[in-house]
């Protein structure tokens, strides 16, 4: 890991910054001259770049080109331009100069970890599964895959590789993925969110910017958004939510919705803003089972270890009560939990073990069999989708794209792929083989014959079935011509 030498100019800024009370921002007396000197030269090469930092806070603080993207000589990434050492890169570590608390709190959260995904199910999925070794670069001689490159690394951040010219490498860059790794050793991209070169605060706020990342088959969030509403009265009242107040405390500044940012990062009249995005969520639903946050801090050694799930839903209310009350609030997290244990009890714990069981008896590496596809999708999307439908309030999501879909799957795919698979072994003269059909066929039948499958068997109760036929005689004559 490198560590970026400060310049004296660099220098004077960062003392004057410690010298100011924390979160107050600071200013330099006057623009540097290094700074001066980019300037002119990007208002006549780059004037986009030039209008966006002249609308940025930074502009009036006079903090410039120089002080963001200075370097040592000796950094990796460093290369001469114009008679001063810069890098192209603006890490967490060159922020943290201003904003040391944001990005501490950024760098402790899962956020700056998305690009450990390297070597994860999902990136063997595009790098070996849909791709192949045919983009070759300097820094990847025998090869990288171009579906992960343009599609994994650039939301979750892939290590950017510096080029002996200080350069680098364009399969690593350019790349504001969100864990990104950078040359000096720090995980992350504030551009992920603050869009240079005007970091506007208004745009970090918008729903749309969470909107790159989180959206798609399997982590649909900006369209769970979309249709909750909370959405809804975002796009209709988008003109009264303040999006540029430097102050922005849901209940003073604004009332009209709530956004991305409102229930996971900004300030409430109790609470600061914060940038670690799991201190407000009770679940983790990325796995196949959901698991509480701090277990997954845990895993990732972080300090979120020792904050647990329910502190983390009772900073999440102190957001929900400015618009509701309590009782409203409490009932929401029932229904919300409800849906998990559904989730859990019904197809995703019998559903991993049922997968388990079988995979003695799938030839070939993992994504070669129908079954492979078949429970990943069962869970990674469409059990997420049901998840996160129902953690932002979007039925649809958490219905007919969510647990509808996990069912169709469950009962017409997954089970009677499970079912052939015991066929086609029950009678293997291989005797490991033969144990894992009967231990699977042991399974099947025991989860089959269990009450929340039986109905698939015929097998429903008598009174559960005596009610449920009344029900539907009911709504015929209800709706009869």
């Amino acid at each position: 890991m490198k560590t970026r030498s400060t310049p004296l100019i660099v220098l004077a800024f960062a003392l004057l910054a410690a010298l100011l009370p924390a979160r107050a921002g600071f200013t330099l007396k006057e623009l540097s001259p290094q700074s001066i000197a980019c300037a002119a030269c990007h208002k006549k090469e780059s004037p986009v770049i030039y209008e966006q930092w002249g609308s940025s806070q930074h502009f009036r603080g006079n903090i410039g080109c120089f002080e963001c993207h200075t370097a040592n000589e000796k950094d990796s990434d460093a290369y001469e331009h114009y008679g001063q050492f810069i890098s192209t890169i603006v890490s967490p570590k060159d922020c943290a100069r201003c904003h040391e608390r944001e990005v501490q709190e950024f760098s402790d959260s899962h956020h700056a970890k998305g690009g450990r995904i390297l070597g994860s199910l999902d990136n063997t999925l595009a790098e070996v599964v849909e791709g192949n070794n045919a983009f070759k670069t300097t820094a990847f001689p025998h090869g990288v895959s171009a579906a992960a490159v343009n599609g994994c690394w650039q939301c979750h951040g892939g290590e950017v590789k510096v080029l002996p010219t200080g350069r680098l490498d364009p399969a690593t860059w350019p790349n504001t993925g969100i864990g990104r790794i950078n040359p000096d050793g720090s995980e992350g991209s504030c551009t992920a969110c603050h869009s240079r070169h005007s970091f506007s605060s208004a745009q970090a706020r918008t729903p749309d910017t969470c909107g790159k990342c989180h959206m798609g088959p399997d982590h649909p969030q900006i369209e769970i958004y979309n249709e909750s509403k909370h959405g809804i009265a975002y796009r209709a009242n988008v003109d009264k939510m303040n999006l540029a107040s430097p102050k922005w405390i849901v209940g003073e500044d604004y009332s009209a919705a709530p956004t991305c940012a409102t229930c996971h990062m900004s300030a409430t009249k109790d609470q600061p803003v914060t940038h670690d995005i799991g201190m407000r969520i009770s679940w983790n639903n990325r796995p196949e089972i959901s698991i509480r946050p701090e277990v997954g801090d845990a895993k990732l050694n972080l300090p979120g270890k020792d904050v647990p799930w329910d502190k983390r839903r009772a900073n999440m209310v102190n957001v929900c009560i400015n618009c509701h009350n309590t009782n409203y609030v409490g009932a929401f997290y029932t229904q919300y939990d409800g849906l998990i244990d559904l989730y859990h009890d019904k197809f995703a714990k019998p559903g991993l073990a049922l997968y388990k069981a079988a995979k003695p008896l799938l030839a070939g590496p993992q994504f070669t069999s129908k079954l492979d596809f078949i429970w990943y999708e069962i869970w990674h999307h469409e059990g997420r989708r049901a998840r996160h439908g129902v953690s932002m309030m979007g039925p649809d999501y958490t219905h007919w794209h969510g647990t509808y879909e996990v069912a169709k799957h469950f009962y017409s795919e997954y089970i009677p792929e499970l079912q052939e698979l015991v066929h086609k072994h029950m009678g293997s003269t291989d005797a490991a083989k033969k144990q894992a059909a009967e231990a699977l066929n042991k399974l099947l039948d025991d989860t089959l014959n269990g009450d929340n499958h039986k109905w698939s068997l015929g097998k429903m109760d008598p009174e559960e079935k005596a009610r449920r036929e009344k029900q539907v005689k009911e709504f015929q004559q209800r709706y009869a011509k």
